[in-house]
């Protein structure tokens, strides 16, 4: 078991307070849910539980209920929940009177989480950085990337990726797959199941890289040159797809002849999540930007570029926000990013992943509702398909995700048609843990393919 990794231990179940005092039960909260919040809510539609108490891998709901968390705040939580060297770091914050709130101004909690964050960079990149906090998403620091590289290059045009996903602010989502319009030229994103060029393998890479290639030398072409390249290591929300280590390089290639800033969208692959520390590492890739959110906060907010010092030509307050200075998810980030390293968790990610995808792949062979396995460390997706066509099959993957949680396993879905079951659980997870968790899975397949459709 990894240092700092509890086992949970049993605990009483919670009474849950109501603004009136009572005890609250769980129906009548997901129902106040339901009536209060907005249409767009999404995980709470298919996850219909009331978490009450979290703990490493295990969540506890208000009815009692345990749960495997393998969607780990969608990929936030590298620790899982509640790790202790998280909450001593927040405790620290807290009992040193330091303040909560400081806008962009300097600490000695920026400083020291800055300095962790650097000395975890690609060398080469860290040598000469320059880092923006931005406001407390993702998404929020796609938007900055896209600002930065189009104030330092003076062009307006991006080059993106099919299935790509990259936030849910206009810029951001300009750039990912489902945008309806915007200013961003498509470019075709590698994958073996399935190759838009009917191939896969490194043919179908080769290809991609070459279209990508002649689209930008070609004169009438149509697409003048951008003011960046935005690209995720491996596409998460796309359906668990990794970008081909080869590929990946031709494309840094591509972009540095050409005077292109490459930005990594790493929101989701950093931080050991695909079993080096980022995903980029896996290529030799050293980008112009990376984007980074979700796990360098500790589980709490927390969104920052990094980006060669070259491109830091934007005046002061061209990009900012009330909550750059969130102190609390600085210190849990700074504790995370340093246990992930001094406890090499990237490579036992690594390791675990490649064992837990050969188990999956073995029962896929078994499965033919199985029509892929794929993913790099621990971020592992099952593209379900109908047996007879082949055809991406969203109610089975649904149907999937019901089962799962049923039997006390949250998954969720992505890929371009909902019919990718994702596993995103935490760094730490143990072998026992891992192996409830496929035996779990191993159960629901076969039950939700035996469901009436």
């Amino acid at each position: 078991m990894p240092q700092g990794v509890t086992q949970e231990v049993p605990q009483p179940t919670p009474q849950v307070p109501s603004q009136t005092g009572r005890a609250a039960g769980p129906d009548g909260i997901l129902r106040r849910q339901a009536q209060r919040e907005s249409a767009a809510r999404t995980y709470a539609r298919s996850l219909p539980i009331v978490p009450v108490r979290a703990r490493g891998l295990t969540i506890e709901g208000a009815d009692g209920r345990r749960y495997l968390d393998c969607l780990s705040g969608a990929g936030t939580l590298a620790l899982g929940h509640n790790h202790p060297v998280v909450l001593e770091a927040v405790r620290g914050v807290l009992d040193s009177g330091a303040p909560l709130h400081v806008l962009d101004l300097a600490t000695p909690v920026k400083d020291a989480f800055t300095t962790e964050l650097f000395a975890n960079l690609p060398p080469a990149l860290a040598a000469d950085a320059r880092i923006q906090f931005c406001g407390p998403a993702g998404t929020d620091a796609v938007e900055a990337a896209l600002k930065l590289v189009r104030t330092a290059t003076g062009r307006s045009g991006l080059l993106a990726f099919t299935g790509a996903y990259h936030g849910m602010t206009a810029g951001a989502l300009e750039a990912s797959g489902g945008a309806a319009e915007g200013r961003v030229t498509r470019l075709p994103y590698p994958q073996d199941f399935r190759c838009p060029f009917g191939v896969g393998g490194p043919e179908g890479a080769e290809l991609a890289a070459r279209w990508t290639e002649n689209l930008l030398d070609d004169p009438k072409g149509g697409v003048p040159l951008p003011a960046g390249l935005i690209v995720e290591p491996v596409q998460g929300e796309g359906g668990v797809n990794p970008a081909p280590d080869a590929w990946l390089r031709r494309i840094r290639d591509i972009t540095a002849s050409r005077g292109i800033p490459l930005i990594a969208d790493e929101v989701q692959t950093g931080v050991g999540r695909t079993g080096a520390f980022w995903g980029v590492d896996h290529a030799g890739v050293v980008p112009d930007v990376m984007v980074l959110s979700k796990a360098i906060g500790g589980s709490l907010p927390l969104a920052v570029i990094v980006y060669r010092s070259g491109l830091d030509v934007w005046a002061p307050g061209a990009h900012a926000g009330t909550f750059r200075g969130n102190q609390l998810a600085m210190a849990a980030g700074t504790a995370t990013l340093a246990f992930v390293r001094e406890n090499r968790l990237a490579e036992r990610a690594a390791a675990l992943g490649d064992r837990m995808t050969a188990a999956l792949r073995g029962l896929a062979a078994g499965h033919p509702c199985i029509g892929d396995v794929r993913g790099r460390g621990l971020m592992i997706g099952l593209e379900l398909v109908d047996p007879d066509t082949g055809a991406a099959a969203p109610a089975l993957a649904a149907a999937v995700r019901q089962e799962c949680l049923e039997r006390g396993l949250i998954v969720e879905l992505g890929g371009r048609h909902s019919a990718v079951v994702r596993l995103l659980p935490p760094l730490t997870l143990t072998d026992e843990q891992a192996a409830a968790v496929l035996d779990r899975l191993a159960d629901a397949i076969p039950a939700a393919a035996r469901r009436p459709r």
